[in-house]
């Protein structure tokens, strides 16, 4: 932190928030498919880390405290979503532009199941590396490189059938 934002207070927390919202918002949003969903996720890990703040702000990485409670959240929430409906839900930003093959990448990467979703999206999509992936789920890093592993054939199969598909047209 910033020498005179690293205060034990508000603006400490402040800075934290200003600083870390909108990449876990990000990141959230790709494992939940669901951006608005994602800002609620991500504000409930914001209020558990107000709560927390005392310990929490002694930690060397407090950003990373809340990145894992929102990403637990949110694989609490998309179990719970699964159960209620079936129905996809598109959480890349709204307006945003994309080719063809961004959208095929985009609708493989959704269909992956669940903790391969995560996983390929923390290690491709915001670049952590294999150890952090691996802290942030709460497995180990073996674990986060099958789950990489089947998700790099899912998807190799997936784009790769829709390739097929576009031929044939």
């Amino acid at each position: 932190m910033p020498q005179d934002d690293a205060g034990s207070g508000d603006g400490a927390f402040a800075w934290l928030f200003r600083r870390e919202y909108p990449a876990i918002v990000r990141t959230v949003a790709l494992i939940l498919d669901d951006r608005e969903a994602a800002k609620e996720v991500v504000q409930e890990a914001f209020v558990r880390l107000l709560l927390h703040w005392g310990r929490v702000s002694r930690y060397d990485r407090p950003g990373a405290w809340v990145r894992r409670v929102a990403i637990r959240l949110a694989v609490r929430s998309a179990r719970l979503r699964l159960r209620r409906s079936s129905a996809e839900r598109s959480a890349w930003a709204p307006g945003a532009t994309a080719g063809p093959a961004d959208l095929d990448l985009r609708r493989a990467v959704v269909g992956l199941p669940r903790r391969q979703r995560v996983a390929v999206t923390l290690f491709y999509l915001e670049d952590r590396p294999v150890d952090e992936v691996a802290d942030l789920l709460g497995c180990s890093p073996s674990t986060v490189r099958v789950h990489l592993h089947r998700a790099r054939r899912r998807l190799a199969t997936a784009l790769r059938q829709e390739d097929d598909d576009d031929a044939r047209v």
